[in-house]
């Protein structure tokens, strides 16, 4: 049972990774997404990890919040 709640865990986190369109950007370079990613553990390390950690959650719900709405059009532009 656990495998499967894993497997299930990163099979949407990939699905983040392709709803925003990383995998086209870096023409599918994961040394580039797996750097983006140590710099992103990095900045959460940091003094102000926790206000880095609010705002990219603030900002990943109203993208949510569209998307659930169907305002694909803004979601791009985000």
């Amino acid at each position: 049972m656990k495998r499967r709640e894993r497997t299930r865990q990163l099979i949407e986190l990939g699905g983040l990774i392709t709803k925003v369109g990383l995998i086209e950007l870096t023409r599918d370079d994961r040394a580039m997404l797996y750097g983006a990613l140590i710099e992103m553990a990095a900045q959460l390390r940091n003094d102000s990890g926790e206000q880095t950690a609010m705002l990219w959650r603030r900002r990943g719900k109203r993208a949510f919040d569209l998307d659930q709405h169907g305002d694909i059009d803004t979601l791009a532009n985000f």
